[in-house]
């Protein structure tokens, strides 16, 4: 959609105010409100915001290091709307919603999860591919009681559950018509194992499209929620009593010119190409090192336990919901890879861009996988196999030690990210829980 498109529809639809939005390293939406008399200039000159949006952590601190605050004296930068991911925002009366393109200098912000994904979609494009992705998010819903959260469905095992059961106010169908209508073609919506826990897949589109309808998908979910009084979480595991809630990423590589699904061969191992056995076989060379974005938060290991369908063990397998990739069993247009191993809070940007990076290495470099695991391999002696890390400065450290990621992510993403996480693990260390209370100081 040209400037001159965007302009025409906005009126016609009678908007009167557009939110300018990015994602911030978290993955979190940022930006400002714009009047619509104030689109056509918006368009051509942008919106500023402080660089330091870079470099806070979720408690408001700046960790030294990040490169975007006192280092740059805590400039500006400039975020340029993508006419191409207009919506309207339903639940809104007359505001839309405009996705940016972060500049400085009049250059791309090096900084920007989503300037990432698209310069490595670009890196596909000159082979002539096209990366193709899907997500699979899966949340808790929270009511409140004054100061506590307790689950929106409290009764146990309504796994695949529908109703007003399930669901007493209606949110999952409405989150279904308003993701509908904002371009999200959702494919089905379903109680999850545990309680208050939720998934929504819809189809799969190309990696940068997919990724800006997961940024959005996200912020649907909450302010949805939040306007029934309930509130959505992403985090990787909120209650110790509960499991995990996990990204499922699945992949696969068109071509350009033809559109055919490159992964699929039937005269191939269990009908996949060798250029998919590549693919694997960089997500199984980089998963330690990917696992700092995939699982961003401390809270985002909490989910990385045996018997939890969540992996632990660094092993490949068809079908096969215990290994960290699993290749589901579709063949033709719908052959894939599905990574397992990303927390529900990573950033879609950064989690997609870092697994298509580890993709074409191991294509480029004609990267072997091995051979797929059968069983459950939960159950194997410890030792065998290798896990995923399982703190995230253990995570951070397998990072810094990948020089194809880090050279393909940038110095300027991976500084600014590493030195706000590990902030954040370091505060994390010396906080006293109420865990260690409620252990240690009646007999210690």
């Amino acid at each position: 959609m040209s400037n001159k498109e965007l302009l025409e529809r906005v009126e016609e639809l009678g908007i009167h105010t557009i939110r300018i939005e990015f994602s911030d390293m978290h993955g979190v939406s940022r930006g400002k409100l714009v009047p619509t008399s104030r689109l056509e200039e918006v368009l051509e000159e942008g919106i500023n915001c402080a660089k330091p949006t870079f470099s806070l952590d979720l408690n408001y601190n700046i960790p030294p290091g990040t490169g975007t605050a006192d280092e740059v004296n805590y400039e500006d930068m400039n975020i340029v709307p993508d006419p191409s991911t207009f919506t309207v925002i339903p639940y809104q009366e007359g505001v839309g919603r405009l996705i940016g393109d972060i500049y400085a200098d009049g250059r791309p912000f090096p900084y920007s999860p989503r300037g990432l994904l698209k310069r490595v979609v670009e890196r596909y494009r000159q082979k002539g591919f096209i990366p193709v992705a899907a997500s699979e998010l899966e949340f808790f819903v929270f009511e409140s009681e004054g100061e506590k959260f307790q689950y929106y469905c409290d009764k146990p095992s309504n796994v695949y559950t529908v109703g007003p059961r399930s669901d007493p106010k209606g949110l999952l169908v409405n989150l279904q018509n308003t993701l509908m209508e904002m371009g999200i073609d959702v494919l089905y919506i379903n109680h999850e194992f545990f309680q208050s826990q939720y998934e929504i897949n819809w189809r799969h589109k190309e990696a940068l499209s997919m990724a800006d309808q997961t940024f959005t998908f996200k912020m649907v979910c909450k302010e949805l929620a939040f306007l029934r009084d309930l509130f959505v979480t992403f985090m990787g595991r909120p209650k110790d009593e509960m499991g995990g809630s996990g990204y499922h990423m699945h992949f696969s590589i068109e071509d350009a010119e033809t559109g055919k699904n490159l992964f699929d061969d039937p005269s191939g191992k269990e009908g996949m190409s060798e250029l998919m056995l590549h693919f694997i076989g960089g997500q199984m060379a980089h998963a330690k090192a990917m696992t700092a974005f995939l699982a961003p938060t401390i809270n985002s290991y909490k989910r990385y336990v045996l018997n939890s369908f969540a992996p632990y063990y660094l092993a490949w397998g068809l079908d096969n919901r215990t290994t960290y990739i699993r290749i589901p069993r579709e063949r033709g247009a719908a052959t894939r890879v599905e990574n397992r191993a990303a927390c529900a809070s990573a950033n879609p940007y950064l989690a997609l861009a870092v697994a298509l990076i580890a993709g074409l290495d191991g294509i480029e470099k004609k990267l072997d996988p091995g051979d797929y695991y059968v069983g459950d391999i939960y159950t194997e002696e410890p030792g065998k196999f290798d896990t995923v890390p399982f703190y995230l400065h253990e995570a951070i450290e397998e990072l810094k030690r990948d020089e194809v990621l880090c050279e393909a992510i940038g110095e300027q993403i991976i500084n600014n990210y590493t030195a706000v996480k590990m902030s954040e693990a370091e505060r994390f260390r010396t906080y006293v829980t109420e865990w260690e209370f409620n252990e240690y100081f009646y007999h210690l």
